[in-house]
């Protein structure tokens, strides 16, 4: 019995893989036909021997043409396989990574890695840095990283050859891609991706170029349509002036700034310098939510050429910017000691904006009792109370050298992460200036933005007076921290640890004791429209001028500020139900958490987080 053989497809025959009476097994190809420029194989529809063939290389199929015939297979007289079919050929396509074509794409993979690139490390090791590349790997759970645009180059075709653009500026210097980030301890798969980006200063400085800009557009909007975090190393020199091959003049129309600047309050955004930040470095790292670098960071606007083309003088890199004004001015949120601390405080930022923990541990909430003294005019550490309060471990403090009366900080309980503004009784006893309120301000639109909850610890005379504060424009900016708090979409919980006075208790509520899901006090906490101590001098002036002897009119001063202290405690201030309780320190977790158990997800309405 014969069996033929027959095109499935209209074509010409290129090939004939197997000869009269060689024996092929079912699935082997027997011949190759090319039909609108691809070849197909023929196969066997069944084990057998070639008994002739019907056409020629060069032949035109029609379909339902018979190529050959095969008879009946061999009979071995056992249970033998067939031999395989002999189709070497110079047609037959190389398998595996003997691939021509397969091996130049890992070639040029592997020749911009680190370890294709030694002097380039070597460099980067002299100045006691990591490589892009290092940072990335460290970010990201290792194995998890697909990487856009890695065989990317420099747009210098015009000026540059082909060969030295590949060897020296691989990726156009930029590294990105999307990547697991605390695989450990999220076990969703989707909340532990995230975008990784880096500039790579091995390559042109890491400077901004056509085709950078053009990978950070693709970055940014996968960043938009994946709602991913991104976590960006910013070092570099900012706009790069030598590439040739693009159109245009000014480059003033690329995207990348107003795609990064779109994702504000979409995604989390939290940039990472070590080194050199410039011009257009700087500007996007001054549009992320969180910004850390290392203590040997260089911060600025505008580099040395910049200003000396500005005609503002001849200034060395080091002297522009430097971590100890950046810290102070508030445009760092934390100093890192090196790109490693840096990368390790990255990752648990990014954890803030991932979810609920499983793990947590609660400090002994008894201690809480005796962090503010009972002398209600000793300061105390407000620190001490939100390390007290929060899981062990888990705050992070945001800004800690700006805005000094004001400390901002992430934390969790029972997993949860939330965002903590508390006053500084160390500074000003508490008072609200213009940098506080801008910090607190600003750190609760992130936490809005973000679907994080806010928990306000109130410890405040008010807001600062004086002739000077008001030059800083303080209307402006405490009217800011009662405008973001009004409108807060996540739920806010207010403690009063100590004083609770004037408009700047009413700021740190979010404008009244009524708007906060609870407003809660401590038991050494007092309540009134100013300052005891001020409203007895104002009140009573004509009593306190009255007195015969300053004696008298300090022991009249004292007996009114007890009165009145007596008349705006909070346990008397309960009684009129203008806050929800006063309660034990130790109860206020379980207050936390039942009201955050309680409260509906946050709208997610806020378009953008102010970058100041």
């Amino acid at each position: 019995m014969t069996i033929d053989v027959v095109s499935e497809l209209q074509g010409t025959v290129v090939a004939l893989l197997a000869r009269p009476g060689e024996a092929v097994r079912f699935g082997g190809a027997l011949a190759l036909v090319e039909s609108m420029k691809m070849h197909h194989e023929v196969v066997a529809p069944a084990d057998g021997v070639v008994a002739s063939i019907a056409v020629v290389e060069g032949s035109t199929l029609a379909v339902g043409d018979v190529l050959m015939s095969l008879g009946d297979p061999v009979d071995s007289g056992d249970d033998a396989t067939l031999p395989p079919p002999d189709i070497s050929s110079a047609l037959a396509l190389p398998t595996g990574l003997d691939r021509p074509d397969l091996t130049e794409v890992i070639e040029r993979h592997e020749g911009g890695l680190d370890a294709a690139r030694p002097d380039a490390v070597a460099k980067r090791r002299r100045r006691g840095r990591r490589t892009a590349r290092e940072n990335v790997a460290d970010l990201v759970d290792e194995g998890s990283l697909i990487e856009y645009g890695p065989l990317v180059i420099a747009a210098q075709r015009r000026r540059r050859d082909l060969a030295d653009l590949i060897e020296n500026t691989p990726g156009d210097g930029l590294v990105a891609g999307i990547g697991d980030v605390n695989g450990d301890l999220f076990a969703d798969e989707r909340t532990r991706k995230c975008i990784a980006m880096s500039y790579d200063y091995t390559v042109l400085a890491g400077t901004q170029g056509t085709q950078n800009h053009r990978k950070k557009d693709r970055l940014f909007e996968l960043a938009e349509q994946l709602r991913l975090p991104v976590v960006f190393f910013t070092e570099g020199g900012g706009g790069r002036p030598g590439d040739t091959d693009q159109l245009g003049v000014s480059g003033l129309d690329c995207l990348a700034f107003l795609w990064f600047a779109e994702l504000s309050g979409t995604v989390p955004l939290i940039g990472v310098n070590a080194g050199y930040c410039f011009a257009g470095n700087a500007a996007l790292l001054g549009c992320c939510d969180i910004v850390i670098a290392t203590k040997d960071s260089n911060i600025g606007m505008g580099g040395p050429a910049m200003i000396e083309g500005g005609g503002l003088g001849v200034y060395e890199p080091l002297e522009i910017g430097p971590i100890e004004v950046q810290r102070a001015n508030g445009v760092v949120d934390i100093v890192a000691a090196d790109e490693a601390e840096a990368t390790t405080i990255a990752k648990r930022l990014v954890g803030y904006f991932q979810g609920t923990v499983e793990s947590w541990e609660s400090p002994d909430q008894t201690a809480l009792r005796d962090v503010v003294p009972l002398d209600r005019l000793r300061a105390y550490d407000i620190r001490r109370v939100i390390d007290g309060l929060f899981d062990v471990g888990s705050v992070t403090e945001l800004r800690r050298d700006f805005g000094l009366g004001m400390v901002t900080a992430l934390a969790r309980v029972e997993g949860r992460p939330v965002g903590v503004v508390a006053n500084n009784p160390h500074h000003l006893a508490g008072a609200i200036d213009s940098d506080g309120a801008d910090k607190a301000a600003r750190f609760m639109q992130l936490c809005d933005a973000h679907g994080l909850p806010v928990i306000t610890l109130c410890d405040t005379p008010g807001m600062m007076v004086g002739p000077d504060v008001e030059e800083t424009a303080l209307v402006r900016h405490c009217s800011r921290l009662f405008v973001t708090g009004a409108n807060l979409s996540v739920p806010m919980v207010t403690v009063v640890t100590r004083k609770s006075y004037g408009l700047g208790a009413q700021a740190m509520m979010g404008g009244s004791t009524k708007a906060p899901l609870a407003c809660l006090s401590w038991p050494t906490g007092e309540f009134g429209g100013m300052g005891l101590e001020g409203a007895v001098r104002l009140g009573y002036r004509k009593e306190l001028e009255a007195a015969e002897s300053d004696a008298e009119r300090e022991a009249l001063f004292s007996t009114m500020v007890d009165r009145m202290y007596e008349h705006g405690k909070a346990v008397s201030v309960a009684t009129h139900f203008e806050i929800d309780d006063v309660i034990d320190p130790a109860d206020t977790r379980r207050w936390i958490t039942t009201l955050l158990a309680a409260a509906p997800p946050s709208r997610g309405e806020r378009p953008n987080i102010d970058t100041w």
